[in-house]
């Protein structure tokens, strides 16, 4: 049957064949050169593609309704002349479905040339704002604008539940040179799945991908990123906010509980809390122990509950797992309100390799090294991101403001340093490429992290930024502009394998590495340390802090009591793993609760009553935190009592201010009317005996205090006889009160 003078009219508008046969098999590049509504020579060309629609019928001003023609050489294409280019929607129906809907391709570009510019320099310092999906009105229409870099991609598309998960029909808006991809969907709102479908530089279509910048996921093992607004947050932490840079220094008093969120505790059906559950279960446990603040482990998303976050894949994203990011707001809030910090481990040294991440994102090694000598981390079977390129510079380091910012964190503890500024990190010879000079240092890896330190603390100077770092390498906690690499505390790894390796001892050998208790004062004062017993002490079959303890059940409390003393009196801010407050018996177990039921033996309610009170002290003691960096804070009286396995030393604040003198009896032998040198006359009271019967002790003591004499000792002008309990740590305060 002959096509009508209107139909045959109309269907002048349709695009050439072979962009119409590209746009049915899904590989247009450029649909927006073609699809909604550009001119024409007779007028304006109206193209709108609609599988599955019978009819399609364009409305422009209040009523006007023109019929659009199907074109049969491109199923779903309808097409029509317009006199004038005015804005218009489109109702479709399918047999007796009707709907009505803004076409995205009627919308002009989003994204401002000034924006474009700073993401192709790798400028643009909240990245966030510019990529990934946002809730905006936009040409008056609400809708979500999605923008992606892919640089490589010779289609990306936008898929979802919205379109039945079709690439065909939303085709992006490739921004010029950028490798920016853009497009505004009218309609589509918070609670969105989406996915971007991409081909690869030889049009092969790659498996779907999450966005890099998506600021929520779907639930695991459903890997689809949500469109979450994260603006019109209000924040109720003013107060914590107005006095948090008094919270970080290093004369201040820092006291770290590493929690994982998903095993801290559990709800009944093993289900792990919510945010909003954690906000008072959580914050309240932790004010009331007394320390000063929280560590998360990675809460970044991530699609593997055993990789314990460490292998995240939406870093702009908090886990779902645990609420919404306004419900993640309302428990850092409901921290700050108590008093607490908030710090993040964050994870910018690699990424695994699940199909729908990072991984050849755009067919090509977008993210990480192509050469798997420098792009392959062997030991974890992860990609290494290559920080060589500007724009992944820009990206992560975006990303780490987005989390101090978005969510008013405190902190980064960041992750795996080490394995950052080594080329040969955990690789034999020939396995690794040696950098311009032949060296093994990582430049790269090296600038990203100065970048990274000075950045954030010339955007936020109140925050504090940790590295794990287990390695000699100088100057890590010491400022950019000094050579330093910026962080602002560095973890004092070798001060914990030392020492865990001496309270593994039995006590009749210790005598024999008397050493690994004082070396580390020998460097204690070369970074601003922080003691870490983290969460890697107590897995993969190294067993929980009390299992490690010699001896039988009252040594093992003992021990451990002893040891929490010396950690919470040695120079360092202290952090503890979740449940070795307690002594929680087993090793960590992430698909569990905690072994809360424990506090019903009086032993492990009585090492946490330990550590709740050893933090009280800490935090109102000046001397046992004033002078944490700096040599002038702490002293050996007796430091070489290798035969009796006894250690004395003082800690100092400001010269006006009370001396601590903490003694350890690192054996089970009670040593009565043991003198000791003390630097000030007078009475010192007892402040602290982790023999204590309240602590699960056995009571042993010295009656509240002790009294010094003429007697010159330890090169001491006076000194006092003081009972040292079996498997103990003394604490005396100097000058307080009186027999």
């Amino acid at each position: 049957m002959p096509r009508s003078k209107t139909s045959q009219d109309a269907l002048r508008a349709a695009p050439p064949a072979d962009v119409m046969s590209a746009l049915v098999a899904g590989q247009l590049a450029e649909p927006f050169q073609y699809l909604g509504l550009r001119e024409h020579p007779d007028g304006f060309a109206l193209n709108v593609f609609v599988p599955g629609a019978d009819e399609v019928t364009c409305i422009t001003g209040k009523s006007s309704r023109t019929p659009m023609v199907p074109v049969s050489e491109a199923p779903g294409l309808f097409s029509t002349l317009l006199r004038k280019a005015q804005p218009y929607r489109v109702t479709a129906r399918n047999g007796e479905t009707t709907w009505t809907f803004e076409d995205p391709y009627r919308f002009g570009q989003v994204l401002s040339d000034d924006d474009i510019y700073y993401l192709g320099e790798g400028s643009m310092n909240r990245l966030w704002s510019a990529l990934g999906a946002h809730v905006i009105t936009h040409e008056g229409v609400d809708g979500v604008h999605f923008a992606v870099w892919a640089p490589n991609a010779a289609r990306v598309a936008l898929v979802g539940d919205f379109n039945v998960w079709d690439a065909r029909r939303h085709g992006m808006r490739r921004l010029g040179q950028s490798g920016i991809w853009e497009i505004f969907v009218p309609g589509l709102q918070v609670g969105d799945v989406y996915k971007y479908a991409i081909h690869g530089p030889d049009g092969q279509a790659l498996p779907l991908k999450a966005d890099p910048v998506g600021f929520g996921s779907e639930h695991p093992p459903r890997t689809g990123s949500v469109v979450r607004d994260l603006s019109g947050h209000t924040w109720d932490d003013a107060r914590w906010m107005a006095d948090r840079s008094n919270r970080h220094d290093i004369d201040t008093a820092i006291s770290i509980y590493e929690v994982n969120l998903a095993s801290w505790k559990r709800a009944p059906g093993n289900r792990p809390l919510s945010y909003t559950e954690l906000a008072t279960d959580l914050i309240d446990y932790v004010a009331d122990m007394g320390f000063t603040h929280i560590e998360l482990m990675p809460i970044t998303e991530h699609p593997f509950d055993g990789s314990w976050g460490y292998q995240p894949i939406g870093m702009y994203a908090p886990t779902i797992r645990h609420g919404t990011p306004d419900e993640f707001r309302a428990l850092v809030t409901a921290a700050h309100n108590k008093g607490l910090g908030v710090l993040l481990d964050w994870v910018p040294a690699h990424f695994p390799l699940d199909e729908h991440g990072l991984a050849q994102f755009d067919g090509t090694h977008l993210y990480d090294h192509a050469d798997p000598r420098e792009g392959f981390h062997q030991d974890w079977n992860t990609a290494i991101y290559n920080f060589g390129r500007r724009e992944v510079v820009n990206w992560m380091r975006s990303n780490a403001l987005y989390w101090l910012e978005e969510y008013h964190l405190d902190g980064l503890r960041v992750d795996a340093v080490a394995s950052m500024l080594y080329r040969d990190y955990s690789r034999a010879d020939g396995e690794w490429v040696p950098n311009a000079d032949g060296g093994r240092e990582n430049y790269e890896n090296i600038a990203f992290l100065r970048d990274t330190n000075s950045f954030v603390y010339g955007e936020l100077p109140d925050i504090m930024t940790v590295a794990e770092e287990s390695t000699a390498f100088p100057g890590v906690s010491r400022p950019v502009y000094l050579g330093g690499l910026g962080f602002g505390f560095k973890w004092n790894m070798g001060w914990m394998n030392d020492t865990l390796r001496y309270m593994q001892e039995d006590p009749i050998n210790r005598k024999h590495h008397h050493h690994l208790m004082t070396f580390g004062i020998h460097y204690a004062f070369s970074e601003n340390f922080v003691l870490p017993i983290s969460h890697d002490e107590v897995v993969h079959g190294k067993g929980s802090m009390l299992s490690k303890m010699p001896g039988n059940t009252w040594e093992k409390f003992a021990n451990l009591r002893a040891y929490y003393g010396f950690m919470w009196s040695h120079p360092g801010k202290k952090l503890l793993f979740m449940g070795q407050e307690f002594a929680q018996a087993a090793e960590w177990n992430h698909n569990q609760s905690l072994d809360w039921h424990l506090l019903d033996d009086p032993a492990h309610a009585g090492v946490q009553r330990l550590v709740r009170d050893l933090n009280q002290l800490y935090r109102t003691t000046p001397a046992l935190h004033r002078n944490d960096v700096r040599p002038g804070g702490f002293a050996w009286l007796d430091g070489g009592d290798t035969e009796h396995s006894v250690y004395v030393y003082q800690r100092n604040g400001d010269p006006d201010e009370p001396r601590v003198v903490v003694a350890l009896n690192m054996t089970p032998v009670e040593r009565t009317d043991h003198r000791i040198g003390l630097p000030g006359t007078g009475y010192w009271r007892e402040a602290l005996n982790t023999d204590a019967t309240e602590y699960g002790g056995g009571g042993r003591g010295n009656l509240g205090g002790v009294r010094t004499d003429d007697n010159e000792w330890m090169g001491q002008a006076q000194s006092a006889r003081v009972t040292l309990p079996p498997l103990s740590a003394v604490i005396l305060i100097e000058g307080e009160d009186d027999i």
